[in-house]
């Protein structure tokens, strides 16, 4: 039986290998879309649900395509992720809408 190892300190705050988000992707099963925003010298893994995308950036739309919106708001979500690692979270991200600021 393999033991996988604790985060600690030392380890919680590595960058995800290489390529693993080489760009923003919507991953189904989760219904989010995933991404790496760099922050300093470390790429920090994210991610940000279909449901936050829509209620935050476009709740009159209807079907509304989350990588389209996720692209169109980059900067904004980026942004947050930066200030929630600032503030101490560790990878990965999973903003809420709360974390988003408001229009």
């Amino acid at each position: 039986m393999e033991i996988l190892p604790v985060p600690t300190p030392s380890n919680a705050n590595t960058a995800p290998p290489a390529g693993l988000f080489a760009a923003p992707f919507f991953h189904p099963e989760s219904q989010e879309v995933r991404f790496c925003v760099t922050v300093g010298a470390t790429s920090v893994g994210a991610s940000i649900g279909k449901a936050t995308l829509h209620y935050r950036f476009c709740p009159q739309a209807r079907n509304d395509d989350p990588l389209q919106t996720f692209a169109a708001h980059v900067s904004e979500i980026e942004a947050a992720v930066r200030q929630r690692v600032d503030a101490g979270s560790l990878q990965p991200v999973m903003l809420r809408e709360h974390d988003l600021p408001r229009g």
